[in-house]
């Protein structure tokens, strides 16, 4: 049965753990046929044209953050899904080349938090970049060569740092949150009608082509009534959206570089996953939106910076096998605080290392913490 066929069967069939035999069929390194899957460029069916609050963001403070006007955004809806938005690339030419760079460079400095902190010594990932540039930047087409720091990196966690074991977030386990990233967050929930929102977590997926992320909901922060947000850069991936139970069957969809997918109301709370990470569809090494030159008429006070031909040599070449995603969260509702929570301190909160992120060639990796 081809996969398109198999993935509508599965559907219909329901019952027991719908979710899982769909993850199951697209996480196939075969599974060729991905007519089932939806994509937003070519929209139809259960898609419909979502309205944005054009209003609530000024055409400087979206060409601040390197974002079109919100006038000009694709922004879509799914039929069943009250409070999805998918919106289709809205970067600006060359404003992805700054979020990458953040993700690879800058965002995975201390104090933030990353997986290999759990298993090496602090000196050892206090600069990921500068242990990788080289070897990334003349790295081949071999399998079989030695995988750089970076390209071992699975997480990095930002702001109020997600703890995987326990899977909640407390006070006194927070770092400040990236400034340009925040105020990037901001516009595009200001734009799909959450002016005020605040981006207090962030978490950053690190995929390669044998990644997938599993089946979960994100719901540990404390107010659900703000959106997640979620920015795709790279390499593609297929992201199933289930329902409030396991049962019910996924609707697949493709993610492509410069996307921007946000999750509120009813869909705040559903079952997800990423199965898969795929080549790039236009049978390039890299998307053609990331081979854009960076627009010459950003205005001064823009979050968005300049990346060096160096630099961005160094991210091509990571990005020709990778994907990267960063979801932004609003953990805490305006005056709200955490909950009293006895014994808890840093070292309490080191999380597993794969507990999140998998990894076909490697066993799941439980570090010997006291946790």
């Amino acid at each position: 049965m081809a996969a398109g066929a198999a993935a509508a069967a599965l559907g219909r069939e329901g019952g027991e753990d719908a979710f899982r035999r769909l993850f199951r069929l697209y996480r196939q390194r075969d599974a060729a046929d991905l007519r089932g899957v939806l994509d937003f460029s070519a929209p139809g069916g259960q898609v419909f044209r979502s309205q944005l609050s054009v209003s609530s963001v000024s055409d400087q403070d979206a060409c601040r953050a390197g974002l079109q006007p919100v006038s000009r955004w694709k922004a879509y809806g799914l039929k069943g899904y009250p409070g999805f938005i998918f919106i289709q690339n809205p970067f600006l030419p060359g404003c992805q080349h700054h979020w990458v760079k953040q993700c690879l460079k800058l965002y995975t400095q201390k104090p933030n938090v990353c997986n290999l902190d759990l298993h090496m010594a602090p000196e050892k990932t206090a600069d990921l970049w500068g242990q990788s540039k080289e070897k990334l930047r003349m790295k081949g087409s071999g399998k079989c060569e030695p995988r750089s720091l970076l390209e071992k990196l699975r997480w990095v966690t930002l702001g109020y740092h997600y703890n995987w074991d326990t899977k909640k977030y407390s006070a006194n386990h927070h770092t400040p949150f990236p400034s340009d990233l925040a105020f990037l967050s901001e516009q595009v929930a200001a734009a799909c009608g959450f002016r005020g929102f605040q981006a207090q977590a962030g978490i950053l997926n690190y995929y390669h082509f044998d990644s997938s992320l599993g089946i979960h909901v994100d719901e540990s922060e404390l107010d659900h009534s703000r959106p997640l947000l979620s920015f795709s850069f790279g390499q593609s991936s297929i992201f199933l959206l289930g329902g409030l139970k396991r049962e019910e069957a996924p609707t697949a969809m493709f993610m492509h570089s410069g996307d921007i997918m946000v999750m509120s109301g009813f869909s705040r709370l559903l079952y997800h996953a990423v199965p898969r990470v795929l080549p790039n569809p236009e049978g390039t090494p890299l998307p053609s939106c990331l081979d854009q030159a960076l627009c010459s008429d950003l205005p001064v006070d823009s979050v968005i910076e300049h990346t060096s031909d160096d630099d961005w040599q160094v991210c091509a070449k990571y990005l020709r096998s990778s994907r990267i995603n960063m979801t932004i969260r609003q953990v805490l509702a305006e005056g709200q605080k955490f909950p009293e929570e006895a014994g808890t301190d840093t070292e309490s909160q080191a999380p597993s290392e794969d507990s999140h992120h998998q990894n076909s060639r490697a066993k799941r990796h439980k570090p010997n913490i006291d946790s």
